[in-house]
């Protein structure tokens, strides 16, 4: 699988094996698989109902999905912690980006649905993981612009609340990267932009004490299997801060750019806060 493209200057770090790590991998490796698709399963076979009943709305399977989360942390032996209240009701949520952790740290907090380009959806794996739990699915030519605010229309009116990397990359955990007003655009749209809330949240990784600080990170040219191989077999474990910030009406906002440039002020502050300027 190609991760995205942001590039660090210096190498990742490395993972030296710990003793213990390989039983360390085997013991949550097998319950984060077994709790994983054994949801997956039951996810499923709730959808062949959840369907045809009610259509994009999905009144159950998004608990299953948050209660593998909330677990998927418990089994690393990972701290996890919630500041602020998250968003309620249909509305966009927008974050900074680090990790294919990030996936569970926010659906951990709140039933939401993220917003991914279009070829993770042929991501072996993962690609399959993102269309059952209900990824929002979009392309980056101009031309499915129309099509893709209808859509966002669609899931928002069901209250469905979507989540966006405004980044378009991940990064080594310690800096936010500018992000790319072109993707609050449909925010704009006037079907949208009368009623619609955007919250920024704050993701900040923690490693554990002598570790390096990026442990979390995945970025550039990493290998997926490598760095989940490193995070399960890691004898003491770090924790992920999740820092809601209050939700901004995009009638408040002149245009995309000034959304985006408030949503990345708050998310870059408080992650400088935390971790120190990137």
């Amino acid at each position: 699988m190609r991760q995205a493209s942001w590039q660090s200057d210096e190498p990742p770090p490395d993972w030296p094996a710990a003793p213990g790590a390989w039983l360390r991998i085997v013991v949550r490796g097998t319950l984060l698989a077994v709790l994983t698709f054994g949801c997956l399963g039951l996810l499923l076979l709730i959808r062949l109902i959840e369907r045809p009943l009610f259509g994009l709305r999905r009144p159950v399977t998004p608990w299953i999905t948050q209660f593998v989360c909330r677990s998927a942390f418990r089994i690393l032996g990972m701290g996890y912690r919630i500041e602020g209240r998250p968003i309620s009701g249909p509305g966009a949520v927008v974050a900074n980006h680090s990790s294919w952790l990030d996936i569970f740290a926010l659906n951990a907090s709140q039933r939401i649905y993220f917003v991914s380009k279009d070829e993770v959806r042929g991501w072996a794996g993962i690609g399959w993981l993102a269309r059952a739990t209900g990824t929002v699915f979009i392309a980056r030519q101009r031309r499915d612009a129309a099509g893709q605010v209808k859509v966002f229309e669609d899931r928002l009116g069901v209250g469905h609340r979507l989540l966006f990397f405004p980044e378009g990359t991940s990064t080594d955990g310690r800096r936010v990267l500018a992000f790319k007003p072109t993707l609050f655009a449909a925010f704009f749209a006037p079907a949208l932009s009368e009623t619609l809330r955007v919250q920024p949240v704050s993701v900040v990784y923690t490693a554990p004490p002598a570790a390096d600080s990026r442990l979390y990170g995945w970025w550039g040219d990493m290998e997926f299997a490598s760095h989940l191989l490193a995070t399960l077999g890691a004898r003491r474990q770090g924790s992920v801060l999740l820092a809601f910030h209050a939700p901004l009406a995009v009638a408040d906002f002149a245009d995309r750019k000034a959304l985006s440039r408030a949503c990345e002020d708050a998310i870059r502050a408080t992650h400088a806060a935390r971790i120190g300027p990137g």
